[in-house]
């Protein structure tokens, strides 16, 4: 499946369609390495009500396919979907290091066409990419309204992003990280200093986790819990359909 990129944001769209040979490596360095963790968590999230059908949705590179298929103690169907074939051809080649290829397929498309019947998957899974498909993009209605349809009742959509911290003082030191580390560092060692600028930026405006939560339930989910990390700075959703 070969759609046209749908993004109105060409800084972002720039860093997903030329990927940096370090790309997991910075990943790791600006999130000091908790993002291994925090995924894990995810992943574990995912796998709480014995789901069948998962999608890594926006998948990156699949490490969030790669802990599905580590943790599940059971046969499952782990699809990842990205629009970046960079992208998924790391992630293939990761699956295939870590022994775990016939596990999971990767799928090349948009979040705004899904290629899944209604009701199909139990679970759909994001991490740290869910920034991008709702911070100032017009096309949130309509991601948003995907999950859902391709989700079954009582489904979960669970979500690992970043978020703001409720205490000023703890925000304050998250912006100030964002700015003075995670910007430099990242275009520093990605050499794409617009990518890592907007995701500093996005990430220090993005919403809290209350605004993510009446999203959520405005977009037609019945329910959404909250797992506070590292103070706020970051946090697991979890939206029942």
């Amino acid at each position: 499946m070969n759609q046209k990129p749908l993004t109105p944001n060409q800084p972002l769209y720039g860093i997903f369609t030329a990927v940096p040979p370090r790309y997991d490596l910075i990943n790791h360095i600006i999130t000091l390495g908790l993002d291994i963790r925090w995924r894990w968590l995810a992943a574990k999230a995912c796998l709480e009500d014995r789901p069948i059908r998962v999608l890594d949705l926006a998948c990156g590179t699949g490490d969030l396919s790669i802990n599905l298929a580590k943790l599940a103690k059971e046969s499952i169907e782990i699809n990842g979907l990205d629009y970046s074939p960079p992208m998924l051809k790391l992630a293939r080649e990761k699956a295939a290091r870590a022994g775990l290829a016939e596990k999971m397929k990767f799928i090349c498309g948009e979040v705004s066409r899904l290629p899944f019947p209604d009701d199909y998957l139990d679970c759909v899974g994001i991490s740290f990419a869910f920034r991008n498909l709702t911070y100032k993009n017009p096309l949130r209605k309509l991601h948003l309204a995907e999950v859902l349809r391709v989700l079954r009742q009582d489904g979960r959509y669970v979500i690992v992003e970043s978020s703001q911290p409720e205490n000023q003082f703890v925000r304050r030191l998250f912006h100030c990280y964002l700015r003075t580390f995670v910007a430099p560092v990242g275009a520093l060692l990605s050499g794409n200093k617009g990518a890592y600028n907007y995701l500093a930026q996005s990430a220090a405006h993005f919403y809290s986790s209350k605004k993510i939560r009446k999203m959520l339930i405005t977009a037609g989910f019945k329910d959404v819990n909250y797992r506070e990390l590292l103070y706020g700075a970051a946090g697991i959703h979890i939206a029942i359909k």
